[in-house]
């Protein structure tokens, strides 16, 4: 099986409606969107998921979310916009924007809050290996 992943990033505030603490007032992050896609065969180039399509997809999505309130977004209406949150809306509209041969091999989407900070979205039972934190800028 072979497993392809990229990264991108976003600049954005926030703030929990339903959280007690700091973070029911509005901040932001710098975070780091990361999704994994899973094959078992290569084309005839060798390539399991072209990572040129794949990040295009992924910067587009994070593109809609970057130097934004999350919170004003119509893609997060009625709903907090947690690290969680968010990861859910990058694996739903990434499985949507994938071709059919690779969409049901998407393995995660996984939203850095921080360095050390992480929440990921994707089909229950998946075997995953240990995250590791972002390692400079996500281009």
């Amino acid at each position: 099986m072979y497993t392809v992943s990229v990264r991108a990033h976003y600049d954005a505030a926030h703030f929990l409606r339903n959280y007690k603490g700091k973070c029911e007032r509005l901040h932001g992050h710098r975070y780091v969107v990361e999704v994994a896609v899973e094959t078992p065969e290569l084309d005839e180039a060798g390539i399991a998921v072209d990572f040129v399509e794949l990040k295009r997809h992924l910067r587009d999505l994070a593109g809609r979310l970057d130097h934004r309130n999350l919170n004003d977004l119509p893609e997060f209406a009625g709903e907090e916009t947690s690290a969680e949150i968010q990861a859910r809306f990058f694996y739903e509209r990434m499985r949507a924007l994938l071709p059919p041969a690779v969409r049901d091999g998407l393995l995660y989407a996984r939203v850095w809050e921080t360095p050390i900070q992480w929440a990921q979205y994707g089909p229950a039972g998946t075997g995953l290996p240990p995250p590791r934190p972002p390692g400079g800028d996500a281009a």
